[in-house]
């Protein structure tokens, strides 16, 4: 078949516009023989368990879906009583880029917190962690926090355990919308479970799409009694994939050895030479930290538009001037260089 793109074109839009690492097409080619078992009774599926609990603990159990907004309302959903609520950050995922989801189809009140980084602190949580016992109230049962968030950050291990310790202290659970968990733990050095299980997170939503797979995300319930109903939720939610090994043996392929943290490690490498390259542009200003493979500017909207006719990336606070631009598993230097030569030729 002809291609109906133009391969070499790269762009700094998302880490979803790149396609899928090689060793990832490989393993789905080597499922490809023979029948299996459908609807997650086949070999794949019964290997991953392993290869989740290596990184995440033996108590550590997983259910691969099709997509993150899929994985984040299961995640939440059976985490929450009809009457009780999430505390999230106001630029959360859950809340700015689900659709609605979970409040449309998950029944889920989310109440969210002005961060300036995308941070939650246990401070910020209890400005929404209160009214137990209010009838009139939703009551606060999970608290939310994506790592790296939505604004590049990055919480650390201790910044998690703090959170952690404080919701579990109130008697709530914690969610971690992990979408970008890997390019976290390579920021930081540190293994995911140190983010994670280590840290008291109770159920975790797993990005693999960001990261190199071809599709896929998972529900990993790092807490067994923290989360109730997955195997229904997931039918119930039209998330339960017939030929689910194909999932099963593209999250082998990414953690079974370390193409996960190689494919996480290069994207957060181009993130800090593109921020390298830009800073001294006059006319540009990087406006947050760099920590993983998002960087955050401004530049004036004449040249915003100009440049996204020659790249797709996109404006992230219209009224600031502000762009977001993603490094991926497959950014490479010469990508990074071009863009950012274009940025200096559109500024001048």
């Amino acid at each position: 078949m002809t291609p109906r793109h133009d391969p070499a074109l790269k762009s700094f839009a998302s880490d979803n516009y790149a396609g899928a690492h090689p060793d990832i097409l490989r393993a789905v080619a080597e499922a490809n023989g023979g029948h299996q078992t459908a609807y997650g009774d086949d070999v794949y599926t019964e290997a991953l368990q392993g290869v989740f609990q290596r990184h995440f603990g033996r108590q550590a159990h997983a259910w691969p879906v099709f997509n993150g907004t899929a994985a984040n309302v299961i995640s939440l959903r059976s985490m929450t009583a009809h009457w009780e609520a999430v505390i999230c950050a106001d630029s959360a995922h859950i809340h700015t880029d689900e659709g609605g989801a979970p409040e449309v189809t998950g029944g889920i009140k989310l109440l969210t917190v002005p961060t300036p980084d995308g941070k939650l602190t246990p401070e910020l949580i209890d400005r929404e962690a209160w009214g137990f016992g209010d009838v009139h109230r939703a009551q606060p049962r999970v608290v939310s926090i994506s790592n790296s968030t939505e604004r590049g950050t990055v919480y650390t291990p201790d910044e998690v355990a703090a959170i952690c310790a404080h919701a579990h202290g109130l008697g709530l659970l914690v969610h971690l919308d992990g979408s970008r968990l890997t390019n976290a733990a390579a920021a930081l050095d540190v293994p995911m479970r140190a983010l994670t299980t280590d840290a008291g997170v109770d159920v975790l939503s797993f990005g693999g799409t960001k990261i190199g797979m071809l599709y896929g995300e998972a529900v990993v319930v790092l807490n067994p009694s923290a989360a109730k109903g997955i195997d229904y939720l997931r039918k119930s939610f039209m998330q339960l994939s017939s030929k689910m090994r194909f999932v099963s043996a593209q999250f082998e392929a990414l953690l079974s050895g370390d193409l996960w943290l190689r494919n996480a490690r290069q994207a957060n490498a181009m993130g800090r030479r593109l921020a390298a390259a830009v800073r001294d542009i006059p006319g540009v200003e990087v406006s947050r930290p760099v920590q993983a493979n998002a960087v955050f500017a401004t530049l004036p909207r004449d040249v915003v538009e100009r440049l996204q006719k020659r790249f797709r990336f996109y404006t992230f606070d219209e009224a600031r001037g502000e762009v977001r631009w993603m490094c991926s598993f497959d950014t490479t230097e010469a990508d990074v260089d071009a863009f950012a030569a274009a940025i200096a030729e559109e500024l001048a």
